[in-house]
C-alpha cells in the first residue's frame, strides 16, 4: 500500500555545476555523449599521491553566475549550489520576485561542507598559530551556509537547511524538499547537493586504497576504486497545480523516497539495509519493482559496493532486475553532490527518454550476474516511466528516491 498522501510534487527546474559542463542541458549533452570529466588535479596540491586525479569544474567563476550574493563571502561549496539553483530557476522560467514571493526553501545535502575553508585554517592554524585566522574565513567554515549561500542569492525567506549524510545527502535533501512542497508546509524548494574538491577527502580515500589508477569503472571485472570529484547540482520542486497554472515544463514527478540507517560498518555497504531501503521507497512511492524502469546506482566502482549495490538490487527485485548504470564511471565521485547529479540524469532520462551509459565497463563483471544490463560503453534511447535513484553512505545511511513520468 502507498504510504503517499498530500499535494503531488513536480521538477520544474534543473541545474548543474560539473566536470561535464554548465547548466542542465550542457551537463546532460555530456551524460548522453558519455564525456569524462575526470582529469588532473588543480583544486589542491597533489604532490605526494600515486594516483592523482580528480574530477573537477575547471575554471568555474562564481562571480559570472551570480546576481545577488557576493562570491567573496560564501566558500566554494556554497558557490557550487548557489549557482546550480540559480541555473535551476532560470531553467523552470521563474524570476527571483515571484519565487521569493513564495514559501521557498533551501535544503541541500553534502559531505564535507566547506572543506576547502577548513584547509585553509588549519594550515594557517599550524603554521602561525590560533591567533592568526582570519575572521571572515571562520565565518565561512559552517557547512549549513551552503543551504544558506542558495537563499542569500535566490532572496529566499524560508527554511534554509543543510543534511550532513554523506554521500547519501543529495537524496536526503531532496526527499526532505519532496516531504515540505508535499505537506504544504513550502510551496517551492530549491534542493540538491554540493561539495568541492579537497585534499583531505582524497587523502582519505587514498589511505584507504580506495582510489582507481586511471577511471572508475563501475560494473567491470577489473574495477579498482573512486575518483574524488566535486560539484552542485539543484532540482527546484513545486505542486503539479502550480507548475501547470504557470505552463511549466515537468520533468518528472516525484513518486517518494526511503530510507534506512543501520550503522553496520563505518565504511561497508550492508546488502540487506539497502534492499530495506529500496522496499520502503517503492511502498512510499506506491509502485512495485515491476514498475521501475531504470535504475540510477550509487556506483562507486570499487568491489564492495558494486557486489553489495547488485546484491540488495536482487533481493528487492527478485528475478527480474531493470537496467542499472552509474554516471559516476564520467564525473567522478562528487560525494555529497553524487545523488543530487543522479537525481537531475533520473529527471532528464524521463523527459528525454534515455538510459546513460556506464562508459568506462571493458568487461562487465560475471560474478555480478549474467542478466546484469548495466547500460555498458553507450548511453540507449528508451522512455522509462519510473525510475530508481540511489544514494549510499559511509555509516550505514541509506536513501533512495523514486521519480516518474508526471504524465502518467
Amino acid at each position: 500500500m502507498s504510504d503517499r498522501a498530500g499535494r503531488r510534487v513536480v521538477v520544474t527546474g534543473l541545474g548543474a555545476v560539473s566536470g561535464l559542463g554548465l547548466g542542465a542541458a550542457e551537463f546532460m549533452a555530456g551524460i548522453r555523449s558519455g564525456l569524462s570529466g575526470i582529469g588532473p588535479i588543480e583544486q589542491f596540491d597533489g604532490t605526494g599521491f600515486e594516483r592523482r586525479l580528480a574530477g573537477e569544474v575547471r575554471g568555474f567563476k562564481a562571480a559570472e553566475h551570480l546576481r545577488r550574493a557576493d562570491p567573496e563571502a560564501w566558500g566554494r561549496s556554497g558557490q557550487l549550489a548557489a549557482v546550480a539553483s540559480r541555473m535551476a530557476v532560470t531553467d523552470a522560467g521563474l524570476d527571483d520576485a515571484e519565487l521569493a514571493a513564495r514559501r521557498t526553501a533551501s535544503v541541500f545535502g553534502t559531505t564535507n561542507g566547506e572543506s576547502q575553508v577548513l584547509e585553509q585554517l588549519s594550515a594557517r592554524w599550524v603554521s602561525e598559530g590560533l591567533d592568526a585566522l582570519d575572521p571572515a574565513l571562520v565565518g565561512q567554515a559552517d557547512a549549513g551556509r551552503i543551504a544558506s549561500a542558495v537563499s542569500a542569492e535566490l532572496g529566499l525567506t524560508g527554511e534554509a537547511l543543510t543534511f550532513g549524510t554523506a554521500c547519501a545527502a543529495g537524496n536526503y535533501a531532496i526527499g526532505y524538499g519532496y516531504d515540505l512542497v508535499r505537506s504544504g508546509e513550502a510551496d517551492a524548494v530549491l534542493c540538491g547537493g554540493a561539495d568541492s574538491s579537497n585534499r583531505a577527502t582524497h587523502a582519505g580515500f587514498h589511505r584507504l586504497g580506495a582510489l582507481a589508477e586511471t577511471v572508475p569503472r563501475p560494473f567491470d571485472e577489473h574495477r579498482d576504486g573512486i575518483v574524488t570529484a566535486e560539484g552542485g547540482a539543484a532540482l527546484l520542486l513545486e505542486t503539479l497545480e502550480s507548475a501547470r497554472a504557470r505552463g511549466a515544463r515537468v520533468y518528472a514527478e516525484v513518486l517518494g523516497y526511503g530510507m534506512t540507517c543501520d550503522a553496520h560498518h563505518m565504511t561497508n555497504p550492508h546488502a540487506p539495509s539497502i534492499a530495506e531501503c529500496i522496499r520502503r521507497a517503492h511502498r512510499n512511492a506506491g509502485i512495485t519493482p515491476a514498475d521501475v524502469d531504470y535504475i540510477c546506482a550509487h556506483g562507486t566502482g570499487t568491489a564492495a559496493n558494486d557486489s553489495t549495490e547488485v546484491a540488495s538490487v536482487r533481493e528487492a527485485f527478485g528475478e527480474r532486475i531493470p537496467p542499472i548504470s552509474s554516471i559516476k564511471s564520467m564525473l567522478g565521485h562528487t560525494m555529497g553532490a553524487a545523488a543530487a547529479f543522479g537525481a537531475v540524469v533520473c529527471c532528464a532520462a524521463l523527459h528525454e527518454g534515455f538510459l546513460p551509459a556506464s562508459t568506462t565497463v571493458r568487461t562487465v563483471d560475471p560474478a555480478l550476474g549474467a542478466d546484469l544490463d548495466c547500460v555498458p560503453v553507450t548511453s540507449r534511447d528508451h522512455k522509462p516511466r519510473v525510475v530508481e535513484n540511489h544514494g549510499f553512505a559511509f555509516g550505514g545511511n541509506n536513501a533512495v528516491m523514486i521519480f516518474g513520468d508526471a504524465a502518467v
